[in-house]
């Protein structure tokens, strides 16, 4: 727990759990039930539309999207992009082939190695480490 300053209005502050002030803190909070409102009422609009008529930015609506804050059912028509691809996708942060991909990269690297592998980084280990014994054969 220390001082930092606020990245949204620059006032110190002392951060516990969140990343911003308290007053911003409160301030998004206003902003998020104006925004779940205006969508109760007008469940049809886009990304846009919606941060216009609510007067919330674009970012930062996708940001609660993508938390899960802003729900598919209460905005059918909201599309975000693929942090990876730029695919248009409905929640998330990734599409569903990044997703794949990113799995797949995932157990690739978590697969054991060949026992021929091992064994030469087993070799190169033995040779970069000194053991007592060639202290003593030093002598």
């Amino acid at each position: 727990m220390g001082l930092e300053y606020c990245p949204r209005c620059g006032k110190l502050f002392s951060r516990t759990v969140r990343d911003i002030c308290y007053n911003c803190h409160q301030e998004l909070e206003k902003q998020y039930e104006r925004v779940v409102a205006y969508l109760k009422e007008h469940p049809g609009l886009t990304l846009n539309e919606l941060a216009e008529a609510t007067e919330v930015s674009a970012k930062q609506i996708t940001r609660w999207v993508r938390e899960g804050r802003i729900s598919i059912a209460q905005a059918p028509n909201i599309v975000i992009a693929c942090e990876v691809c730029g695919t248009p996708i409905r929640e998330g942060t990734m599409c569903d082939s990044c997703r794949r991909r990113l799995a797949r990269e995932v157990k690739r690297v978590q697969m054991p190695k060949p026992a021929a592998a091992r064994k030469n980084e087993d070799a190169a280990s033995r040779d970069d480490t000194y053991h007592i014994t060639d202290r003593l054969r030093d002598r």
